[in-house]
């Protein structure tokens, strides 16, 4: 997790040491605000920040609010307008109005509910920050806002009080074949904010040399799935073109809640896939999640970009989007 996604992490970090902390929320957006909606900046009391709500345009402002809320132990609820200058000065083509929500932790986010929140994000749970920002009540709920986690969309509810923070856990790709194919779509994949895994136990295909920095587990597939656990943010791509390596990933996934699941091959090789799941005890519904052949019909000619075709339709699946 980079420093930018580590917020609450940080802000929890920062209190209990003394130092003293406010998370500032980025909660509503009009126009061409340059971060989203759940965006987050952490302002220590010694006034030292991580992470940003502006791309740089009103942090500064941002961190006065927050250093004034740490010695009134009071929200705040901001409202900054991003001129024309300011946007084309963090890359945009024309300004905005963003709305930040100040809260220091202790005095108004519960520590408790803090380091639940943390220690939810360490073990990938995902559920969501629910603040209503009339009331200053605060909770965290789980199996709610299917939509919201599904398009990882903060933001407030209708009523315009209650603001949905949306924590879910870094999405993962776990890729069976250290192909040609894996290393055009692997490093696609982490730009698009995926946490890429390498399972194949051959060592001429699963070198370091071959993806360096990458994490690579040279087990047989079903042995590493089970060891990284699968779970509704994880995408299972297959590439080797060989069963005895496939489909024991394969079986995990269908047994599983994995939101995606591709396998590389023709038609005729996927309807053999099929009929080998059929045997093997899986149903027609839990078969007619994988997508074989892998990838959306784009007339990929070679390996980057059958790759992108992959990840677009990883993408559409996770977006809830027919491709």
């Amino acid at each position: 997790m980079n420093r930018i996604d580590n917020i609450p992490e940080i802000a929890l970090g920062w209190h209990r040491d003394g130092t003293r902390a406010a998370l500032a929320t980025v909660v509503q957006t009009w126009g061409s605000a340059p971060r989203r909606v759940g965006a987050q900046l952490v302002v220590g009391g010694d006034g030292r920040i991580q992470g940003s709500v502006s791309g740089g345009c009103v942090e500064g402002a941002v961190i006065v609010e927050a250093l004034e809320a740490l010695e009134d132990g009071a929200h705040r609820l901001l409202e900054f307008g991003v001129s024309d200058e300011d946007a084309f000065a963090v890359g945009l083509a024309c300004g905005g109005t963003i709305r930040v929500l100040v809260e220091p932790v202790g005095a108004v986010l519960p520590e408790p509910l803090l380091a639940e929140l943390v220690q939810a994000r360490q073990s990938r749970t995902a559920l969501c920050y629910v603040v209503n920002v009339q009331t200053g009540e605060r909770k965290l709920v789980r199996d709610s806002y299917p939509d919201r986690m599904r398009m990882d969309r903060s933001g407030f509810e209708e009523d315009g009080q209650v603001f949905v923070a949306v924590h879910n856990p870094p999405l993962r790709l776990i890729v069976v074949g250290a192909v040609h194919i894996t290393q055009a779509l692997v490093p696609m994949a982490r730009i698009a904010g995926y946490d890429p895994i390498l399972i194949d136990p051959r060592d001429a295909f699963g070198s370091s040399e071959r993806f360096p920095g990458e994490t690579i587990l040279q087990d047989w597939p079903d042995e590493a799935v089970a060891q990284l656990g699968l779970d509704a943010r994880t995408a299972l791509v297959l590439l080797t073109h060989d069963p005895k390596l496939d489909d024991p990933a394969l079986m995990a996934a269908l047994a599983a809640d994995v939101f995606y699941i591709g396998a590389l091959g023709s038609l005729r090789t996927h309807a053999k896939r099929a009929e080998r799941m059929t045997q093997a005890g899986f149903s027609e519904a839990q078969i007619g999640r994988i997508h074989g052949p892998v990838g959306l019909d784009i007339g990929a000619a070679g390996p980057a970009e059958i790759a992108v075709s992959i990840l677009a339709q990883m993408t559409a699946v996770l977006r809830g989007r027919t491709a």
